[in-house]
């Protein structure tokens, strides 16, 4: 498929992202490798399944952690089978690496920097030679189509390593930010919503859960904030929750945010505060601040609707005034 009907397709198919999309588009097209670095939640993966699925490419995904391997990565001889047959051809099971090779397809790396340099290196050769030499095996030479993408988090040190430059430089690299809040917001509304139809939360809650997650990411006591995962699950048990309790719409919405956002930031060291202390301290601020017509939902109406789900109304007369 030509680049421009591919990118039509990825658009389509991702909220936003156009920028990204044309330079991950154009980098394939011209045959290049790229990395994707940005923090969790930013629709890298998203992006890459449309683009493979619209240029009609396979897609092979390896988990970057320290037990992958390069056996793991490449692929291995079946040792009962070797017994009998000896290191035949068609006694070797190939990995993620081998399968994309051959069939021509995009090879997906996530978290790169969290792959061990030895498997890493094996990277570099294929990068390099666009081939490679499997011991007993011979040669695997890269079938058109084949591109190699990965993608790295900078914010989580935690198991990652130091990215080599020899690595580096063969890769195209391609920062991601998180989206903008209308872009968030469809995000939460298309996860909600995947066949279309009203979400079953109102539009301005929608919007007060997206603006609480984005607090998270500039608040001065946490290192690492939410990605748009966790306005979606707050929309899913804000929905969940009004159906079997009898609150007020505010109280049902701070229970969905402390359950979903709790466990996704992470506090500075020395703060002296609780995850749910931030967590409620952001939620009181957009839901007093709309309630006082302060605008604390950006340019979006300030969330005096009730929580709704349509089975069953909110209390009468509950405003999210905290």
């Amino acid at each position: 498929m030509p680049p421009d009907r591919v990118l039509e397709h990825v658009t389509a198919a991702v909220v936003g992202r156009r920028r990204e999309a044309e330079i991950v588009v154009a980098a394939l097209d011209g045959g290049r490798h790229v990395v994707l670095e940005g923090p969790p939640g930013t629709g890298k993966s998203t992006l890459l399944r449309a683009v493979a699925k619209a240029r009609g490419a396979g897609f092979a995904f390896v988990e970057g952690n320290a037990e992958l391997t390069p056996a793991r990565l490449i692929g291995h001889f079946d040792p009962a089978r070797v017994l009998v047959d000896g290191y035949d051809p068609s006694v070797f099971i190939a990995g993620p690496l081998v399968d994309a090779l051959r069939e021509g397809m995009l090879l997906y790396v996530e978290e790169l920097n969290r792959v061990p340099e030895e498997t890493l290196n094996v990277l570099v050769t294929v990068l390099s030679e666009r081939e490679l030499t499997v011991p007993r095996l011979g040669r695997v030479p890269a079938a058109d189509g084949f591109r190699l993408v990965a993608a790295m988090n900078p914010y989580d040190t935690v198991g990652t390593a130091r990215i080599s430059s020899t690595v580096h430089d063969r890769l195209c690299r391609l920062a991601f930010a998180y989206q903008s809040a209308t872009d968030e917001r469809a995000i939460v509304v298309r996860a909600l919503t995947p066949d279309g139809g009203d979400p079953p939360v109102d539009a301005a809650w929608i919007g007060a859960f997206v603006e609480v997650v984005r607090r998270t990411r500039d608040h001065p006591d946490l290192e690492i904030g939410s990605s748009v995962r966790g306005a979606i699950d707050a929309a899913v048990l804000a929905s969940s929750l009004a159906r079997v309790r009898d609150a007020s719409p505010a109280d049902v919405g701070l229970d969905a945010v402390l359950v979903a956002l709790s466990g996704r930031i992470r506090l500075r060291p020395g703060s002296g505060r609780t995850p749910e202390d931030v967590i409620t301290q952001l939620w009181r601020g957009v839901v007093d601040g709309a309630a006082d017509g302060g605008g604390a939902v950006g340019k979006a109406a300030p969330p005096r609707a009730e929580l709704r789900h349509p089975d069953r109304p909110s209390p009468r007369g509950a405003t999210p005034t905290g």
